[in-house]
């Protein structure tokens, strides 16, 4: 190989020449059965979508609900439902191409949010002349060949991860996706880009490929649940060295028809409980993700520490245990799509195409959704920035964790016989930025500054980083808040400004919007 490598780098066409890589899914793929309850849940008057399995999805909204998980902690979550609700839930012209296994477009709860390549037939034929036969949603770049999903060996793991990205939501039909839409056909869309089918697993070159087409074919996030173990690459230079990034590259930089003129590539940060991302994850332009679990602490197996990033909700089943006697709970991993089609090795899986799945593959597409929320906000406010100033917005639009989350002991299974125990201080500082909020990206987005409270306590908040070091002497004329929002935190009456220092006492969990009016120079406007 090395003299094939010299042979190739004397040409003058050819520009650079690295290895390539093999990569593994960021999950073991274990996949518990969910089967989606007959009850319909009605459109409520605040503006809750219909989708029956909703109330078990915690990560969008964690009320400590101990039916989840005996340990749930509440606002271990992404704060999305106040975003649906007001500001939006997609925009079908944002895509997000899922590199993983191939997504099973014809779900009933993913098929409305799939991409379509409108220059192509399903007829044998190169219709659009891109290289590609029969690539309507997306393409099989390991097989060459169109989308499978339910080859030997498959897990479900790409319809999976998107179904969190863009299930369909408010179609009566069984969860929720991060952007996936208010039942009006505005979620975002899906492109399958696949690189995993059955026992096959995909090189740097196979990656290559798919991103490409991604990027040429106007997506703009590149959904990346994948990767190297943790450890095994320990720096930037290390990677480039070995590996293909030119792709990851040409994504993030080449224009397109969004309001960012570019792409964001996330991925996985592997599940080896390594002091460090998994590759490509931890390169500096990409963003890598670590998982959380419903109690508000880290997810026993997430990578930690130098290059990631940022924290979502991955599950882990482990996480309701107390000591190694305490059994382990589905409903604390993340419910989303597979295809009903698809039988685990054990039989496992029932067929309702619904299923709960752990990993920091499944932290991945959170982010990705709430990018894709950003950027459907953007172009709905006619706002644009650069790739690098989103990246920052989205990576400084987080809740940081409680104290509590890096104290104790957590256990987890080593093997089916054996419980072993770790210290949650290990990961103190080592998350990220932060965890993941998609209503605080979005009024960063907007301008509007965020400030999070406690509830049940009377607290006051400094306006001086509002209106300036004079704030104390500024005449405050009140405070508006809509009746809405006053409801939404429980609120009896409208916070006041005393000397520049907004009181209020929240007593329920939620956002809420504030508009304070001062005057400058006199008593009243106009004086």
């Amino acid at each position: 190989m090395d003299e094939g490598v010299k042979l190739l780098a004397a040409s003058e066409s050819v520009q650079t020449v690295q290895y390539s890589i093999t990569y593994t899914k960021s999950s073991d793929c274990k996949a518990f059965p969910y089967s989606i309850q007959p009850e319909k849940v009605l459109m409520t008057a605040s503006g809750k979508f219909n989708d029956p399995a909703l109330k078990d999805q915690w990560n969008y909204k964690n009320t400590g609900d101990k039916n989840i998980a005996t340990a749930a902690y509440a606002g271990a979550d992404i704060n999305v439902e106040n975003v649906w609700k007001e500001i939006t839930a997609g925009d079908p012209s944002i895509i997000v191409a899922v590199v993983d296994e191939g997504v099973k477009y014809t779900h009933p709860d993913l098929a409305a949010n799939m991409w379509t390549n409108p220059k192509e037939s399903a007829n044998g034929n190169d219709d659009d002349g891109n290289g590609y036969i029969d690539d309507i949603h997306g393409f099989n770049f390991v097989k060459n060949g169109p989308i499978s999903w339910a080859s030997e060996q498959d897990s479900g793991h790409g319809t999976h991860c998107a179904g969190i990205v863009a299930a369909v939501n408010n179609n009566a039909e069984g969860i929720c996706g991060v952007a996936g839409g208010s039942g009006n056909g505005d979620g975002v869309r899906i492109m399958s880009c696949q690189i995993f089918s059955g026992d096959a697993e995909p090189t740097a070159s196979t990656v290559a490929r798919a991103a490409k087409y991604a990027a040429d074919h106007g997506a703009s996030v590149l959904q990346c649940s994948f990767g190297v173990d943790g450890g095994e690459v320990r720096s930037d230079n290390a990677y480039i060295n070995e590996n293909k990034v030119e792709a990851y590259n040409y994504f993030i930089g080449s224009s397109r028809d969004n309001p960012i003129n570019g792409g964001i590539v996330v991925f996985a940060a592997g599940n080896e409980m390594a002091a460090m991302s998994g590759y490509p994850g931890g390169m500096t332009d990409y963003i890598s993700v670590t998982a959380f679990a419903c109690n508000g602490k880290p997810a026993f197996y997430t990578n930690y520490g130098p290059g990631c990033n940022i924290a979502a909700p991955g599950g882990d089943y482990c996480s309701p245990m107390k000591s190694s006697s305490d059994d382990p709970m589905d409903e604390a991993s993340i419910l989303s799509t597979v295809p009903p089609d698809l039988r685990d090795e054990d039989g496992y899986l029932d067929g309702s195409g619904y299923a709960y799945m752990d990993g920091t593959s499944m932290a991945c597409p959170h982010v990705s959704g709430v990018a894709a929320l950003g950027l459907s906000y953007m172009k709905k406010l006619g706002v644009k920035c650069t790739t690098d100033e989103f990246k920052s917005m989205l990576l400084t639009s987080v809740d940081k964790f409680s104290d509590s989350a890096f104290s104790g002991k957590g256990y987890y299974y080593e093997d089916e016989y054996s419980v072993r125990s770790y210290n949650f201080s290990k990961f103190a500082g080592k998350m990220g930025t932060g965890k993941v909020n998609a209503w605080r990206l979005l009024m960063q987005i907007e301008g509007i500054p965020c400030e999070a409270l406690v509830v049940g306590e009377t607290q006051e908040v400094s306006l001086e980083s509002l209106f300036g070091e004079g704030y104390e002497s500024l005449t405050y004329t009140g405070v508006e808040i809509s009746a809405e929002d006053m409801s939404t935190l429980g609120l009896k009456s409208a916070p006041v400004v005393n000397k520049g220092k907004l009181t209020l006492t929240p007593k329920r969990s939620g956002n809420a919007i504030l508009t304070v009016n001062a005057v400058a120079g006199g008593s009243n406007v106009g004086t």
